[in-house]
This record gives structure tokens, sequence and C-alpha cells, in this order.
């Protein structure tokens, strides 16, 4: 039946946009579709305006498809218009909560330095592209002309791009040269270029990690605590997304186990609120804590 085949083709179409290796022999066996269903579903995706494209083995569609440039035209903001709407907020009294409300917002999905430069945006998207290829296929990249973090140099990084960061702002790569694990910019590369080469280091790849307080490290540290309401309503206030680290525990408490990358931030919430606030682990996130009390009260016995 006509429905069954469609169930079908978009269950196929959903699967090469994934960000995961899929061959025909993969597709085909997940679908219970033959070959020739297969190619013929291919030709019929590039037909209607997607872009399909085949590596070795391996099949997927291209996000910038038109038709998911048109989906994410209806149902998000254009580049264009964040950049307009900030600036218009930007004219609205400073002390509206709401104002502030919504330039977070706008914050947290677009970045307004990258956004209102033109030509950085565009050179922007087609490193994103690029690195998106060579973390997808393992391949070596090369970033041109990259400024160093005070400016005073600029050179090639040949690097095995490994994880995107903070919104396709950032790129985590393992380079060959230092052979370290870098956390690079793209405003601060003028070019990418995909070299035909493979990662030989994917073994020594860490990615780096950051916590609900902006912490950033290549580990994460357990913790775990036992709030009451206070506690609860500020950590959902100030730090929406550990949300999901929380649980109930009775009618008027809560339980919060999340990892953190520096005891640091936790350290300074925990302090603030200790009368609301029962820290069941780890131990060593304890003895930090014993450590930073005690030096504390020296610091006020002074």
């Amino acid at each position: 039946m006509r429905h069954d085949k469609l169930e079908r083709e978009l269950q196929m179409l959903l699967m090469l946009t994934e960000n995961h290796d899929y061959s025909l022999e993969q597709v085909c066996d997940k679908l219970d579709i033959s070959r020739r269903n297969f190619y013929y579903y291919v030709e019929f995706f590039r037909d209607c305006g997607f872009i399909v494209e085949k590596h070795g083995r391996y099949y997927r569609i291209r996000r910038e498809s038109p038709f998911f440039a048109r989906l994410i035209d209806t149902v998000t903001f254009t580049e264009d218009e964040a950049v307009t709407m900030r600036q218009l907020l930007d004219t609205v009294d400073k002390k509206n909560a709401v104002v502030d409300k919504i330039k977070q917002k706008l914050e947290r999905f677009y970045d307004m330095e990258i956004l209102s430069n033109k030509e950085l945006r565009q050179r922007t998207s087609h490193n994103v592209s690029v690195l998106y290829d060579a973390i997808k296929f393992k391949q070596l990249a090369v970033l041109k002309n990259y400024s160093s973090p005070h400016g005073r140099s600029q050179k090639n990084r040949m690097v095995e791009p490994f994880l995107l960061m903070n919104n396709n702002n950032e790129v985590r790569c393992y380079e060959p040269e230092s052979g370290m694990n870098k956390t690079f910019k793209l405003s601060r590369m003028e070019d990418v270029e995909l070299l035909d080469i493979k990662w030989s280091h994917e073994h020594e790849h860490r990615r780096m990690y950051t916590d609900i307080f902006m912490f950033s490290s290549e580990e994460q540290l357990p913790i775990s605590m036992r709030m009451g309401r206070l506690a609860y309503n500020i950590l959902r206030e100030e730090y929406p997304t550990a949300a999901k680290y929380i649980t109930p525990d009775g009618d008027d408490h809560w339980l919060l186990a999340m990892p953190v990358c520096s005891y640091v931030g936790i350290t300074r919430f925990v302090l603030g609120l200790f009368e609301d606030i029962e820290v069941l682990g780890s131990d060593e996130f304890i003895a930090y804590l014993h450590d930073k009390i005690k030096l504390l009260s020296n610091y006020i016995n002074k």
C-alpha cells in the first residue's frame, strides 16, 4: 500500500540524515527493502531536491539540502532576523526582565558577534561544513592561517577534528605536531581544507566537557547533594540545564546528582546556601569542601 511505501521513504530519509554511516546493505536490511527499491528511493530524494552523497560504501543526505533549508526557515528565525531582533532589543529599556530573557534565548542559539559580521558568517558556515565532513569521515584537516589566542601570530594547523562544540563556534581537535588535544575557535581560522588522509591518533582523542557552571575539562567529577526548596529554586533559576540531574526526594526536598568539570563552581553554590544543602558525595568533593571551609575560617580569623 502507498502509506507503507511512504513510511519506508521517510524512515530511509531519517536514517541517511543521521550522524551515522549506513551502507546500502545496512539500509536494505533495516528497512527490509530490495536494492532496486533503495536506488529508486535515492533517485526520488534527488528529484525532490535532497543532496544525496556517497562516500565509499556509505550514503548520506546533506543537511544543507533545500528542503531542510525551507523547513528551518519556516520554524526558526533566519540569521538576519536574529540580528535585527537583537538590535531592536538593544534600544529597549535595559532594566526590562522580559527583554533580558529574550536576549539570553537569542544568544543561546546564535553567536551575535559572528552573525552581525556577514563576511565572517559566510566563512564560518563554510568552515563548519568542512569540519563536519572531517569528523564524519575521520579525515585530517588544515586550519588555514589560524590566529593564536593573543593574535600575535598566524599559521596553518594540521589537526584531526573530532567534536564541534559551543553551537559550532569551537571545534575539538587532536594536533599531531604538538601531540595534544586542543579547542580551536572558528572565528580565528580563515579557511579549512579537508585532506584525503585518515586519522591515525583516534585512541588519543580526548573530548572537552563543560559543566553547568561553565567550567571545562577533559574529565568529569561526580557530585551529589540533597537540597531544600530555596537551594532547589535558585539552582533551577540560575542554571536551567541542571533540571535533568534533579529528582524529587519527599515533599520538600530534591536530590542533585551530576558531573562537574571543577569543584569551584559547585563549591560557590554550596557555601552560599549551606544551610539548605546536605552534601552526599563524592568523598573527594567533601574533602575539597573541608579544605575550602578551613581556608575561609583561617582568613576570617586573621
